[in-house]
């Protein structure tokens, strides 16, 4: 009965807990550790890239030329948008040295550089994504965890009762105070977790949407300045939908 009492407090459940449940509060441990080490690591990331992507589409609009625009660009070199266009840039100035049929060679850049966009695109937002899915891993996974841990708990409580042959809840109350303690931890790191996920990928959406903008205003930009691409060509913004759809 001392383990219920103030004085005995959750440590002191936690310390005559059975090895399997301290085995099961060590995994929740670290999972709330990894948790919290990716939320405060992304919360920062994440806003950053958000408002960098912003504000650099809206200098890539503002510039007069494509170089200007790319300068513009270059004051923040860990701008999701700086790479994608860094990229695309750079293509068009590999299509524009290569020794290629005129009649062909606006088609063929035109082409390359929006399979390059893509590529960009998708690699930006791998690396914004990483890690969340352990976030979401984390919060389908701990609360069934301490669940294991919990009924584990009991059922050594009932192999009490029966060993002791008595069913007073003096005898088996601190078994199961120690077994629930398990679920309550399980919960504590999933419902953190569920939150931070939802609410980050929230976050790289719309650094999607901006950087899809992104690359259709490159795309047009494109089109209006560089004079040996097809004028029959011109892109328009690409829709988000499907990965094919959007270049």
């Amino acid at each position: 009965m001392d383990a219920l009492t103030p004085h005995g407090g959750l440590w002191a459940m936690m310390a005559n807990a059975t090895p399997t449940v301290i085995f099961v509060l060590s995994i929740l441990a670290f999972m709330s550790l990894g948790c919290w080490s990716i939320i405060f690591v992304k919360l920062f990331t994440l806003t950053a890239a958000k408002r960098d992507t912003a504000r650099d589409y809206a200098r890539f609009q503002e510039a007069d030329t494509l170089r200007a625009a790319m300068h513009a660009l270059g004051q923040s070199r860990q701008s999701p948008a700086f790479n994608v266009g860094r990229m695309a840039f750079e293509e068009l100035v590999r299509m524009e040295q290569a020794d290629l049929d005129p009649a062909e060679k606006g088609h063929i850049a035109m082409d390359n550089i929006r399979r390059v966009l893509r590529q960009a695109v998708s690699q930006e937002l791998a690396k914004l994504s990483s890690s969340l899915s352990f976030l979401a891993t984390s919060a389908n996974a701990t609360p069934f965890i301490g669940l294991f841990g919990t009924v584990w708990g009991i059922m050594n409580s009932f192999h009490a009762i029966g060993l002791m042959q008595s069913a007073a809840l003096a005898a088996v109350a601190p078994g199961i105070s120690e077994a629930l303690i398990a679920t309550a931890i399980g919960l504590a790191v999933a419902i953190p977790a569920v939150i931070s996920y939802n609410f980050f990928l929230g976050y790289v959406t719309a650094v999607e949407g901006e950087l899809v903008n992104f690359a259709g205003a490159f795309l047009n930009r494109i089109q209006r300045e560089v004079t040996w691409t097809p004028r029959e060509a011109a892109s328009e913004t690409p829709r988000r939908r499907t990965a094919e759809e959007r270049f």
